[in-house]
């Protein structure tokens, strides 16, 4: 891309056929916001739906709202809304828990399938709540180690004594992505299972899982999906294996007939085998409007425009503030749908960004990142966003 005028990159926004998405979100005057790969903004649909659970459904309608209000079917619903945006079918994708509490069990799950192997794998310098969980698992387990690899190694490092592997698609720093259906194709020739970490590919990236061969998946639902807060987290595993796996937290709402109150566990056939506890109502209704939300874009759209924010934030930064580093691949099939550079004083540059309405995020010890999301970035928000940089950096912090 060659660098574009301020009047051309406003023409861009006039457009951009997803320029009408960002008025559905909350967003505050005077910030321009650059992490949503953080933590998403507010839809105000969000605010509507969750002012009528709280006064009519659960107000009105109490206990009553479990069947009357569709409560009970809100994880499967919910799921398959995000299946369609993962590349999976119906009935493959559940809405539960935290991506945490999801990841351990799916890597317990895919262990359990090869018992006599006695290796966990995950990639050196994932993001630490994987590494943490695997080394956790491992602890409980007899004879089950963890290994390690650089990203370039992970295909070479499965074995026949890989039991499960650890991947997060898009890695949370620099933003580098897998390519999924040769990883898949790896782990299938070692006989063993990928556990993908979607957290920041779910509404970022363009995903296949059923055509890339993916076996299990967690996907975070806070970040570019705009659930909220903490908000629920989806869990994938393919319809032909999920009645070959069982979930390490036996809990009722996972049971086969969770109202027959039996004190034998018998699994749930299918993905609702990976509930556990009571479904969060308020969480999944905000979870889903903000899915519904997405849904209503057009995809191809959404990973065009994702393309040319990164490039232009590229070019206009290179040429700019040629001091910061730039991590992320310029690929677009190798990347995710952020920004990050390496730069000295990065604590002290987002500090400053933020004091001028410019909100990106920290990673320690020295990244920058910034979070390209289609439905509700302006091309002029990149703009303004390095321009701002381009200040601190003539003011000395970048040096």
């Amino acid at each position: 891309m060659n660098s574009p005028t301020l009047a051309e990159v406003r023409a861009w926004d006039k457009h951009d056929p997803l320029a009408p998405f960002r008025a559905a979100f909350a967003l505050p005057e005077g910030v321009i916001y650059l992490d949503g790969n953080s933590l998403g903004p507010l839809p105000h649909a969000t605010q509507a739906r969750l002012a009528g659970v709280i006064a009519q459904e659960w107000g009105t309608g109490l206990i009553r709202g479990w069947n009357d209000a569709g409560w009970m079917a809100a994880p499967a619903r919910t799921g398959d809304k995000i299946a369609r945006l993962l590349g999976a079918a119906p009935g493959e994708v559940i809405v539960a828990d935290s991506t945490t509490v999801n990841l351990f069990k799916l890597v317990a799950a895919a262990r359990a399938l090869h018992p006599e192997r006695s290796t966990l794998l995950t990639e050196a310098g994932n993001f630490p709540t994987d590494r943490h969980i695997v080394d956790g698992l491992a602890g409980l387990l007899p004879k089950l180690r963890v290994k390690t690899a650089a990203s370039d190694q992970m295909a070479s490092a499965m074995d026949g004594d890989t039991a499960a592997v650890v991947l997060c698609h898009v890695h949370y720093r620099s933003g580098a992505r897998y390519d999924m259906a040769a990883m898949n194709a790896a782990a299938a020739r070692c006989g063993t299972t990928i556990v993908w970490d979607l957290s920041h590919s779910a509404g970022a990236v363009p995903l296949s899982l059923a055509a890339d061969g993916a076996e299990m998946a967690v996907g975070c639902g806070y970040k570019f999906l705009n659930g909220g807060p903490g908000a629920p987290a989806c869990l994938y595993v393919t319809a032909a294996l999920q009645d070959h796996v069982r979930s390490p937290i036996q809990g009722w709402i996972g049971h086969a007939s969770p109202f027959g109150f039996s004190d034998k566990y018998e699994p749930a056939p299918g993905i609702s085998r990976f509930l556990s506890g009571t479904p969060g109502i308020l969480g999944l209704a905000a979870l889903e409007a903000g899915v519904d939300l997405f849904l209503a874009a057009p995809p191809a759209a959404i990973w065009a425009k994702a393309a040319r924010l990164f490039d232009l934030f590229r070019c206009l930064a290179a040429t700019s503030c040629p001091a910061l580093e730039l991590l992320t691949p310029t690929d677009p099939s190798h990347r995710g749908s952020h920004i990050a550079f390496r730069c000295p004083q990065a604590a002290s540059v987002m500090q400053a960004l933020i004091a001028r309405g410019v909100i990106g995020d920290f990673r320690p010890p020295d990244v920058l990142r910034f979070g390209l999301t289609p439905l509700y970035t302006r091309y002029e928000d990149v703009w303004n966003a390095v321009e701002a940089v381009e200040q601190v950096r003539k003011e000395g912090l970048l040096f």
